[in-house]
């Protein structure tokens, strides 16, 4: 049975659950709510979270592990003579995993027969015409040990599907029984309801907590792995970023390193000043009839996706300051060859950023109490004064925040750089020169059938070790910052 028809089936016994169990509590008490220990509709929320959420757990649980099991399974039976050179187990497995959905799509077309798809028989079936006919249903050619793989994948993912959809089933209707059995006026069934609710709150904390956890441990043991392949000192202090999968590779970070800083550091100094200066005058000076203009309107610039960012770089700022500061422009200058350089990203990833200061800073302003302001004013103070002096600086906590935040997205931004900023790993001054990030090294190191045993594959998660650091710097630096002149300002 389909996932999604499964999950249809238990919440619509949880919508059935809940008006059994508000039914079967009014009958107990005679149809007088007031003899019930709870309101009504807690009984039937009682009956409803007892089918669906064990069930759903379930679910979710046996859809993490199966594949898991399965391949682990399935692993073994991959001879090492399947595993040619420039490849893994990994890659070898993605093959078996895209064969046997294959399958499913030759069944149906009625190249091979259910069964065929799901033994292979060298007594009843000839296994050279029977890779023909797969391979011609898939389009691609396939061999034999991927076959018997792919067919061993597809039985044991339909035994599991059938077992996963019997038993999240079961547990929704013995969880609906359960509960309507529970059921009566005694029944303290907003006590349960709540420290139910109250279970679930814990565990999406929990999952929240374990998923940022899985992130970091993940970064660390691949990072881990690429410095026992490849020199960190090398990494960390080599200027040549030259990766080769062939061998021969030059890591080094810090011409990405630079790039990304100096992409960032311009996208601040155009997104800083203006989101600020914004933000000062939507909240102190501007009308309410401007402001309920202007700020929905720039608050747009937030929901522009950056791929067309990307576009708007590549297409008009690029050529724009080529115009300006390329040969036989405005200016009369030679500083830019091509449209592709670090003013271009840094712009457009500027102008993407005023939303994001503006709008947090224009809402912590807003926060200081009218009450300073009014104290202000009335010592003699003027609308300037009162902003430069008492606003600002009640609000530079927020603010703080909002730059950093900005900081953040600029430091992971990819498709503007992408588009934007060239492919260049150098390390120049030149804005008008083109450069390149660590996201976008990340990116194309990523890129393709890359082999994860290999140096130039895991330096993608050394990269990204790198970045959560820097950002983690940078966060415990701001707060450091926060608290000591919140500690003056008290």
């Amino acid at each position: 049975m389909p996932v999604l028809w499964l999950i249809l089936i238990v919440i619509a016994l949880g919508g059935v659950g809940y008006f059994l169990g508000r039914g079967r509590a009014l009958g107990s008490a005679g149809g007088d709510a007031r003899r019930l220990h709870s309101l009504p509709s807690y009984y039937g929320l009682n009956a409803a979270l007892s089918a669906g959420v064990p069930a759903l757990l379930l679910l979710m649980g046996w859809l993490l592990v199966q594949p898991l099991l399965i391949d682990s399974r399935v692993s073994g039976m991959i001879p090492d003579t399947a595993i040619g050179e420039g490849s893994n187990l990994s890659l070898v497995m993605s093959d078996v995993r895209r064969v046997a959905e294959g399958l499913d799509l030759a069944v149906q077309q009625g190249a091979i027969t259910a069964q065929e798809a799901g033994t292979l028989s060298p007594e009843t079936t000839d296994i050279r015409e029977l890779l023909g006919r797969v391979g011609v249903a898939l389009g691609a050619e396939v061999r034999p040990e991927v076959l018997t793989a792919a067919q061993r994948y597809r039985v044991l993912s339909g035994t599991g599907r059938w077992l996963m959809t019997g038993l999240v089933l079961a547990l929704a209707l013995g969880g609906l029984a359960l509960a309507l059995a529970r059921t009566d006026k005694d029944f303290r069934a907003r006590n349960v309801v709540e420290a139910g609710v109250k279970a679930l709150l814990i565990l999406a904390s929990t999952i929240a907590i374990l998923t940022t956890l899985g992130i970091i441990l993940s970064l660390i043991f691949n990072t881990a792995e690429f410095f026992r392949l490849y020199p960190a000192l090398d990494f960390f202090t080599g200027r040549t970023w030259s990766p080769s999968f062939g061998g021969g590779s030059e890591l080094g970070i810090l011409p990405l390193l630079w790039g990304t800083l100096y992409i960032s550091l311009i996208a601040l100094l155009v997104a800083v000043p203006i989101g600020l200066f914004a933000a000062i005058y939507l909240s102190e000076y501007a009308s309410p009839q401007v402001r309920a203009i202007a700020k929905p309107m720039l608050e747009i610039l937030a929901g522009i996706p950056t791929i067309v960012y990307g576009l708007f770089a590549l297409l008009t700022v690029g050529p724009l300051l080529v115009s300006v500061f390329g040969q036989g422009g405005l200016l009369g200058v030679n500083w830019m060859q091509g449209g592709t350089a670090v003013m271009t990203a840094g712009l457009v990833m500027g102008v993407m950023l005023i939303p994001f200061v503006s709008s947090l800073s224009d809402d912590i302003i807003n926060a200081v109490p009218q009450a300073m302001r009014d104290g202000s004013l009335g010592l003699g103070a003027t609308k300037s004064e009162t902003v430069k002096q008492v606003v600002l600086p009640a609000a530079l906590p927020g603010i703080v925040g909002a730059i950093l935040l900005a900081a953040s997205r600029a430091i992971g931004e990819t498709m503007i750089v992408v588009l934007g900023a060239g492919a260049a790993a150098k390390l120049s001054l030149n804005p008008f020169e083109a450069m390149t990030t660590v996201t976008a090294k990340v990116v194309s190191q990523l890129t393709g059938d890359a082999d994860f045993a290999s140096p130039e594959a895991l330096v993608a998660f050394a990269l990204g070790m790198t970045l959560f650091v820097i950002t983690l710097g940078l966060n415990v630096f701001a707060l450091y910052i926060v608290r000591k002149y919140r500690e003056q300002y008290e």
